[in-house]
C-alpha cells in the first residue's frame, strides 16, 4: 500500500517537473520566435534606408555627412544581422542611434520643398512610418515574452527547475528616442 502510494507520488512528481519543463520550452521560443519579429522588422528598415538616401540625394546635395553616415550606420547593422546573435541591450543602442540620424534626415527635407512633396519620398516616408510602428508592437511582444520568461526563472517551483537547466534571464529590447 505505501509503495503504491510513494509510486503514485513520484509520478505526479514526475508530471509536475515535465509541465514546468515545458513551460521553460515554451516560453523561450516564444521569446526566440518575438526576437524573429523584431530582426525582420530591423532589416526592413535597413533595406529601406538605401532607397531613402537615394530620393534625399537627389535634392539635398548638400546634407552629404548625414547621408554618408546613415548609410555607414545600415552598413554596420547588417553586419549585426548576419550575426544571428541575440543582443538587445546592444542592437536597441545601435538602432537608437540609427533612428535618430534617420529622424534627422526627415527633418533634412524640411529644407527642400521639391524633396517634401517627391511622391517617391512620401511613400518611402510611409513605408518607414509603417515599419516602426510594427517594431513598435514587436518589441512590446518580445519584451512581454521576456518578462514572463524571467518572471517564471524567479518564482518558487519554477526556479528550481530553471537553476537545473540552466535557464537564464533575458534582456529587454529598449529603443528611447528622445
Amino acid at each position: 500500500m505505501y509503495s503504491l502510494i510513494l509510486f503514485i507520488l513520484l509520478l505526479i512528481i514526475f508530471i509536475w517537473l515535465i509541465i514546468i519543463y515545458n513551460r521553460f520550452i515554451t516560453l523561450k521560443n516564444q521569446v526566440d520566435a518575438a526576437w524573429s519579429d523584431i530582426s525582420v522588422q530591423l532589416k526592413r528598415r535597413h533595406d529601406l534606408i538605401p532607397k531613402l538616401v537615394e530620393v534625399v540625394q537627389q535634392y539635398a546635395h548638400y546634407e552629404q555627412s548625414v547621408l554618408s553616415r546613415i548609410t555607414a550606420l545600415r552598413n554596420e547593422g547588417q553586419k549585426i544581422d548576419a550575426l544571428k546573435h541575440i543582443d538587445p541591450d546592444k542592437t536597441g543602442q545601435f538602432e537608437q542611434t540609427l533612428a535618430i540620424h534617420l529622424n534627422k534626415m526627415i527633418i533634412l527635407a524640411e529644407d527642400y520643398p521639391d524633396l517634401k512633396a517627391s511622391r517617391h519620398f512620401i511613400e518611402l516616408q510611409k513605408e518607414l512610418s509603417i515599419i516602426e510602428d510594427t517594431l513598435q508592437h514587436a518589441r512590446r511582444f518580445y519584451n512581454g515574452a521576456v518578462r514572463m520568461l524571467n518572471t517564471r526563472i524567479d518564482t518558487f517551483p519554477d526556479l528550481a527547475i530553471a537553476k537545473v537547466f540552466n535557464y537564464q534571464y533575458r534582456q529587454y529590447f529598449q529603443m528611447d528616442i528622445n
